[in-house]
């Protein structure tokens, strides 16, 4: 359990704090609609219907208020910059907006249904209290607006007999809003399954601009005021009295008409505030967007991967982070993250892009396709944005691990590492580096082969060979592979990349590896960074929970994983 706070305590922390409101908010007004005053005659109407069909709109607004902070990245930067004088175990959190994200559509999705069942019941009971089929308080309560003084006291929406569920549902504000918006927050959702996120991204990515119309119509559904409760007169309508005697209404100076108002719309209250931090967001994108690009260099490397290095004033990173790429000539909305490759001391900024989708695979095929010398086509850059990566340098050790084009944020770090021995940067604290890749295929290891020849190189000039420890692992191969490697096994170097450190076949026995880790490093805390799939994620956060010492003197290990 204390190996489990050390990793997972404050985000777990944050979950129950989210949790905890929600449960509040549910409970607090179900019972005010179950059980208040004001709404005594409405529950007359609605029954317990009323209550399960308001409690969850009150949840809703709340985490629709949070739903688009996490995905405000430029927010997410600043509060990031903000934190470095705080913890570290503080900062990790940011690295998991996308999880947070998601936990809060899932509650959306979850109130939304229970709302719209609950509503769908209270248009079935709200016909039938017209009809009289819920005795003579519910009718009289239904034919309130008979008198045309009282017309805008009604209690009962449905205006008519002839006023059916269905037609209330598509012309009234409140049933036409909530279609289009449950509409909307289905389609977001199916679309965010990851088979389709993967496979067909466009999908995924114009489908979930429905946010727009989904919030537009949030901030119009409570206009129609259908959940009506009672007001003050004068004379005051005492219910406990009046409620047993419908006939003597008005007749009475105890029992004069009840008046009815609906509740002020309060949803906008909520995402007004997150819906301009979000417009600003986009709007900072736009101006990125029109500042101009540079080629400096366009390279495909193997396995369909393309290096595009690039050239943009005023341009300033952090190892480790990623930019968002819009290239007008294939989708002029469409934005996909990449990872920078480069190092913070370079004059320039790099991608590798690999060819797993329509947008990727066009972009390839045009600069395939481009004369000798040409440049590449317009390219809008935003950016650059934090990752847990950039916090590598704080850790007195870390374990970075790359599965195939995952290894990209480690190439920025490797490269600024070189930098930083070349230049006798004093402000390196790293004290040592396990860096560890995972590839299906040997084309892939030649990506930056030659980078990791040139640090071990440095390496051994500077007496340090045990700075940075790597190993490759080649995860599919077949037997001409092994065959190859078993006739050359005596070389000095590996036949796949020409490095010194062979290259291992098979996946990594990460119990042996962790435990190495931490004999070697007692009393130290170690940062593990992933840029891999979740299930590798999963396995290390296991391993970090497992090998870390409770004992303040022990070795710790804390796991971060990059997010897109």
């Amino acid at each position: 359990m204390g190996n489990w706070i050390i990793n997972h305590g404050l985000s777990a922390f944050i979950v129950v704090v989210w949790m905890g409101i929600n449960i509040f908010l549910f409970v607090y007004f179900y019972l005010f609609y179950d059980q208040g005053e004001r709404f005594e005659y409405t529950r007359e109407l609605l029954g317990s219907a009323l209550a399960w069909a308001r409690a969850p709109a009150a949840v809703l607004n709340f985490n629709c208020m949070l739903i688009l902070l996490p995905v405000c990245r430029n927010l997410l930067s600043l509060l990031r910059g903000s934190f470095m004088c705080c913890g570290r175990t503080m900062r990790k959190q940011l690295d998991k907006n996308l999880t947070f994200h998601k936990l809060v559509a899932y509650m959306i999705a979850l109130m939304t249904a229970v709302h719209t069942v609950a509503h769908l019941l209270n248009a079935e009971w709200y016909t039938n209290s017209r009809a009289g089929l819920y005795g003579p308080l519910a009718g009289n309560l239904s034919m309130l607006d008979d008198s045309s003084e009282l017309n805008t006291t009604y209690l009962n929406p449905f205006r008519s007999n002839s006023t059916t569920p269905t037609i209330f549902v598509f012309t009234s504000i409140a049933g036409l809003t909530g279609v289009i918006i449950t509409l909307a927050l289905i389609l977001m959702i199916t679309s965010s399954m990851e088979v389709i996120r993967r496979s067909y991204f466009e999908v995924f990515w114009y489908t979930h601009h429905l946010f727009i119309i989904f919030f537009a119509g949030l901030v119009f559904h409570g206009a129609g005021r259908v959940v009506r409760g009672q007001v003050a007169t004068n004379p005051p309508h005492n219910t406990s009295i009046c409620e047993d005697q419908p006939e003597n209404w008005g007749k009475i100076p105890e029992c004069p008409f009840p008046q009815f108002a609906g509740g002020f719309p309060q949803t906008w209250m909520y995402v007004i505030g997150p819906m301009i931090i979000y417009l600003c967001e986009r709007v900072l994108r736009f101006i990125r967007y029109m500042q101009p690009v540079t080629y400096r260099k366009i390279v495909i490397r193997p396995s369909k991967v393309l290096e595009l290095q690039l050239v943009k004033p005023g341009f300033k990173m952090e190892v480790g982070q990623y930019v968002f790429l819009n290239c007008p000539a294939i989708s002029q909305l469409e934005w996909h993250p990449f990872t920078l490759t480069s190092a913070p001391e370079e004059d320039f900024f790099s991608v590798h892009i690999r060819s797993v989708g329509d947008w990727t695979d066009t972009l390839i095929k045009m600069v395939q396709n481009l004369p000798e010398g040409g440049q590449g086509p317009k390219m809008g850059v935003d950016g650059p944005f934090g990752t847990a990566s950039e916090d590598v340098f704080e850790y007195e050790v870390s374990m970075l691990v790359g599965a195939g084009i995952g290894v990209t944020p480690f190439a920025s770090i490797l490269k600024s590492i070189w930098y930083k021995f070349k230049d006798s940067d004093p402000s390196l604290q790293t004290k040592r580096i396990y860096f560890y890749w995972l590839c299906r295929e040997t084309n892939a290891f030649e990506w930056f082969a030659d980078l990791l020849q040139v640090l071990e190189r440095e390496m051994e000039e500077r007496g340090m060979r045990d700075f940075l420890t790597y190993k490759l692992y080649l995860t599919g191969w077949d037997q001409s592979h092994a065959d190859h490697a078993m006739v050359h096994f005596d070389k000095d170097t590996d036949i796949i990349t020409g490095l010194r450190q062979k290259t291992q076949y098979g996946r990594p026995n990460w119990d042996r590896e962790f435990d190495q880790v931490r004999q070697e490093n007692p009393s130290s805390v170690v940062g593990t960074f992933l840029c891999g799939p979740q299930a590798l994620a999963k396995d290390l956060g296991k391993r970090c929970v497992k090998y870390s010492d409770v004992d303040p003197r022990g070795t710790k290990f804390y796991f971060n994983k990059e997010n897109f």
